[in-house]
């Protein structure tokens, strides 16, 4: 991310209204890779493969906001590694961290790991130390702390349908879990913030915790969402849940977040009054059936009709509902940006 785009950021999440309108896309592995021309498997494996792929998309789409800009991350695998989940890969397959072998009352008890030694974080740590030289060198810095949440690692650690079972017959023992949990991410957060004194921003995606109702998400999800926030003296504090994100969204404030990617199935419009109009938002048109798969023109309908819906431009950053998906062409991505840039000038009060 460049300073101007950095400023541009911190104007909307801090005033309500960059200078003017904001592009701005989740770009990770299901999609950089594929664009990229490289296979997913030589994009976790190649620190210069990783750096080649992030360069081109920042040089091809400069009026494009990439978040959280230069990841270096490894799918889903990241933090369950440093639990000790087996990660399972392929060439062009994502990753998966399968489930421990384990009860839920020795998970309970497990040690909180290190994010300094244990599984893949120090790997994460010493690509972005590599790399940061000819980042900086284009022109950008590394502006986020990273993570997945609590309740997505707890999911893979024991499994999506048994974490959610277990919120009902074994409480106290997801409590704990979800409190070392907790512990490792903050200090995970703590760590890439000293090892990058450039960076101001936290970056946490947590899709599980849209599969509950309000009494479970404020008693297992809230107090934790707002230690990892907090871990860090953040000025951007980004949440991503594209599941149902309509449990979560009038507790963002209290619990510290500033910046909302969510489904394309809640209308902008909408979560806006969830939210109360205090927390920016970043989305929401389809990415698979419109933005991957739809036609230039049919992107362009679909990102006209998502800003019809808006009585101004203030606190929104025009996206999709969730992250790149796999597929989505050069054509579409610049048919989204025009289209934004189009609509903004005609209709939206500068």
């Amino acid at each position: 991310m460049t300073e101007e785009q950095w400023q541009s950021l911190l104007a909307m999440v801090e005033a309500g209204r960059p200078p003017r309108p904001m592009v701005g896309f989740i770009s990770d592995s299901p999609w950089l890779p594929g664009w990229a021309g490289m296979s997913i498997l030589d994009y976790y494996t190649s620190e210069q493969l990783w750096l080649q792929a992030n360069l081109k998309q920042v040089r091809q789409f400069p009026d494009i906001l990439f978040l959280p800009g230069f990841w270096a991350e490894y799918g889903m695998c990241t933090e369950p590694s440093a639990f000790g989940a087996r990660c399972t890969w392929q060439e062009n397959e994502f990753p998966f961290a399968n489930p421990l072998n384990m009860s839920l009352d020795n998970l309970a008890r497990m040690e909180k790991p290190n994010p300094r030694s244990d599984g893949l974080p120090p790997f994460v740590l010493k690509r972005l130390q590599h790399c940061r030289p000819v980042i900086e060198e284009a022109g950008h810095a590394i502006r986020f702390a990273v993570a997945r949440g609590p309740w997505n690692i707890a999911a893979f650690l024991m499994g999506t349908t048994e974490f959610m079972m277990a919120l009902h017959t074994k409480p106290d023992q997801v409590h704990a879990l979800l409190r070392t949990i907790t512990a490792f991410l903050v200090d995970w957060l703590q760590t890439q913030a000293v090892t990058f004194r450039t960076i101001q921003g936290v970056f946490i995606l947590d899709d599980i915790v849209g599969f509950v109702g309000k009494d479970d998400f404020v008693e297992f999800a809230l107090p934790y969402l707002k230690e990892v926030f907090a871990a860090i003296d953040a000025r951007v504090r980004f949440f991503h849940n594209d599941a149902r994100g309509l449990v979560c969204a009038p507790f963002l404030p209290e619990i510290g977040v500033n910046l909302f990617n969510f489904s394309f199935e809640h209308g902008i419009a909408e979560m806006a009054r969830r939210t109360e109009n205090r927390v920016v938002l970043l989305g929401n048109i389809p990415p698979r059936d419109v933005l991957a798969a739809g036609t230039p023109e049919q992107v362009r309908a679909a990102v006209h009709a998502m800003m019809d819906e808006l009585t101004d431009g203030s606190r929104v950053i025009f996206s999709c509902g969730g992250g790149l998906p796999p597929g989505v062409s050069t054509e579409n991505l610049h048919a989204f940006v025009k289209a934004a840039q189009e609509h903004s000038s005609q209709t939206l009060p500068a």
